[in-house]
């Protein structure tokens, strides 16, 4: 069985997609159009055509997927949860955490904590929550 993240977005999927596969390390997989699918009844409002209806990035082994909301079912933010990404060392959390960060608004800085080497708490330039987590080495 696979977990996967699927977030949705007002219209910045494609940015945002891009800016995470830059950020982890990943590489975008595909992207669909709202335009040209069978949602594409001759009725979609021009704006939407051009949204990205299903997204997909693929880092380290691990897929985050999203899409734009689409014609009658308004974005309606972010709550309730946390991306959290867990790295194997501080060197590689910092730089992750940073990337995430840029354009954003960090909300616990990367520090060392008691159960961890590091971690760091953000809210993405997109308004998406994340946590990056270095672990302790147990030894």
């Amino acid at each position: 069985m696979d977990l996967n993240i699927y977030l949705t977005f007002d219209g910045r999927c494609e940015e945002a997609l891009k800016f995470y596969a830059q950020a982890l390390g990943g590489t975008i997989g595909e992207f669909h159009r709202f335009g040209g699918s069978p949602m594409d009844d001759g009725k979609m409002p021009a704006e939407f055509k051009n949204r990205v209806m299903h997204g997909r990035v693929e880092a380290n082994g691990q897929i985050l997927m999203g899409s734009d909301a689409g014609p009658g079912q308004p974005f309606q933010g972010y709550k309730g949860f946390t991306v959290s990404v867990n790295v194997p060392d501080t060197a590689q959390g910092m730089r992750t955490f940073d990337a995430l960060a840029a354009g954003g608004q960090v909300t616990m800085p990367f520090q060392k904590t008691f159960w961890a080497e590091g971690f760091g708490m953000l809210n993405d330039k997109f308004g998406v929550p994340w946590m990056v987590n270095c672990e302790a080495q147990q030894g």
